[in-house]
């Protein structure tokens, strides 16, 4: 995510959202540094080979042809997938360099069940939070991830555990050791007032927000455990359970499908139950409350869609909700089929000017840019790139922001637009910005910058016309097929390429994504 920037980005103005919203204003729209890498080299080391961590919980990915283009390389253990210490102690962390303190080592979560309590006039939230998980190593003690919040009690498998705080790391010792293999559910009752954290590189909060009605989540790319006790990193998903409990003039509501609400008139409150039943990262995780209307809708192919306005910008944000069916027609098309059982988007007032999050089935969506129809659609194709198939490190952010760009490329296109044209554009404002940004390993405060929406989107666009429209959204198809509902490295996306292609393609991404120097336009 990032500031507005003004820009003629594309055919049309726009403003264009980020993956935690980075917003290019077009012609018309006239724990606190963890991990901080240092400024990235102009030519990076060779990509890691890692392993990826897949729809089930403790999976792998499936096995890729070896790069022809590339030199032999060790293998690593890749985040998601890092053992346990020495003794049975879990990691803190899960090989992250960008973050190296966040996600766990030790275990894969299953489930999460959340239950919640929020008073908007005291900013109090309670929780209990139990995670279904199982063990890839013995584990005689493992962390969750958690900053601020009043933890009050924490068992596992029913049994009373230890547990100590270090930091953003919540220590538990269970009261016997947990073998290789073992399913265990841990349950951690706490509460407190959230303390919202800063977004690398970008003056925004995220974390639990408070807003003028009630709150918001906006958890990209570490504000989850600002909140929920949980192994927060992309590499590590899980289905969901969400229950809130909210005064009963206010609506709750969070990813997934509406189960139940169940009014309890003895406290004047009214328990909100919403399933997520596919894979999904912390980051992704939506949950806000306020004075909401719901608009439920069938989509193609019978998809259920839900959008949910602040009744204040019900009137203004309905038009431009009504799109959502082209779009997912458009997309569709495009990357294959939509990969959730329901989508729509969220329109908060209070929600950060500017920044856009695509949290999953349920797309944040600031008031102020509801009307850009851009960010509607970079937002959409996010459930594909980023949601289904997520990062499986942080460096490789542009797995998802330059996927969503180039969606709304192919967005102009359907319009009747050129790509070639909107191409030209968008390689003439990159000249224009000379960035010493190297896309596949950015760096902490380049996490969310210009390069990695726009040159991503360009990479996409090269291999566009290197292999041909026909294999290109074969690949972007497989990619999703193979990958969905796990995590990958842009290793794993070079591979898949030349497979599905049957093309070395190592010198034209190593020109897009490790290069300062920015390539000629691709003809």
């Amino acid at each position: 995510m990032r500031p507005m920037r003004s820009s003629t980005f594309g055919a049309t103005a726009r403003c264009v959202a980020v993956a935690l919203a980075l917003t290019l204003a077009a012609a018309a729209c006239s724990d606190d540094g963890d991990g901080a890498a240092g400024e990235p080299t102009t030519k990076p080391p060779a990509r890691e080979a890692t392993t990826t961590t897949r729809a089930t919980s403790g999976g792998t990915g499936p096995p890729s042809s070896t790069s022809t283009s590339d030199p032999p390389r060790a293998t690593t253990t890749g985040p998601g997938t890092e053992p346990g210490a020495p003794g049975g102690m879990g990691t803190a962390g899960v090989g992250d360099e960008y973050f190296p303190e966040l996600g766990n080592g030790g275990y894969d979560v299953a489930h999460y069940d959340l239950d919640l309590a929020y008073d908007p006039e005291t900013d109090v939230l309670e929780g209990a939070v139990t995670i279904e998980a199982s063990a890839t190593d013995d584990l005689r003690r493992f962390n969750l991830d958690l900053l601020g919040m009043d933890v009050k009690l924490i068992s596992v498998d029913g049994r009373r555990a230890e547990f100590r705080r270090n930091g953003g790391e919540l220590v538990i010792t269970p009261s016997a050791p947990i073998e290789t293999g073992e399913e265990f559910a841990v349950v951690v009752e706490y509460e407190g007032v959230p303390e919202p954290s800063v977004i690398p590189g970008i003056e925004g909060d995220n974390g639990w927000l408070t807003t003028p009605e009630g709150s918001l989540t906006l958890n990209q790319p570490d504000g989850a455990r600002t909140w929920l006790p949980s192994n927060d990193h992309p590499s590590d998903k899980a289905s969901f359970t969400i229950r809130i409990t909210a005064p009963d003039d206010l609506v709750a509501v969070a990813s997934g499908v509406l189960v139940s609400s169940e009014p309890d008139p003895d406290d004047d409150t009214t328990t909100w139950v919403w399933e997520a039943r596919d894979q999904m990262a912390t980051y992704l995780l939506q949950v806000a409350i306020g004075d909401f209307v719901i608009e439920e809708e069938t989509g193609p192919g019978g998809l259920a869609l839900r959008h949910v306005f602040s009744r204040s910008v019900a009137d203004d944000a309905r038009a431009p909700a009504s799109a959502t069916s082209e779009h997912l027609r458009v997309l569709g098309e495009a990357f294959g089929p939509y990969p959730f059982e329901t989508y729509g988007i969220l329109v908060p007032i209070g929600a950060p000017p500017g920044l856009a999050l695509e949290t999953q089935t349920l797309s944040l969506i600031p008031p102020g840019t509801v009307d850009a129809e851009p960010i509607l659609v970079h937002e959409l194709a996010h459930q594909w790139f980023g949601d289904d198939v997520s990062p499986a490190r942080w460096r490789d952010i542009w797995l998802n922001e330059g996927f969503a760009t180039y969606a709304e490329w192919i967005w102009e296109e359907s319009q009747g637009q050129s790509i070639d044209s909107i191409a030209r554009r968008n390689h003439d404002l990159l000249a224009e910005s000379a960035s010493d940004v190297v896309v596949s390993d950015p760096g902490l405060d380049a996490l969310f910058g210009f390069e990695i929406y726009v040159r991503g989107a360009m990479t996409l666009h090269a291999l566009r016309v290197e292999v041909g429209d026909d294999p290109f959204f074969e690949i972007l198809q497989t990619w999703v097929a193979e990958f969905g509902g796990g995590s990958a490295t842009t290793d794993d996306f070079v591979r898949l390429a030349e497979r599905v292609s049957g093309e070395d393609l190592g010198d034209l991404f190593h020109a897009w994504l490790d290069e300062t120097d920015l390539p000629p336009l691709p003809r």
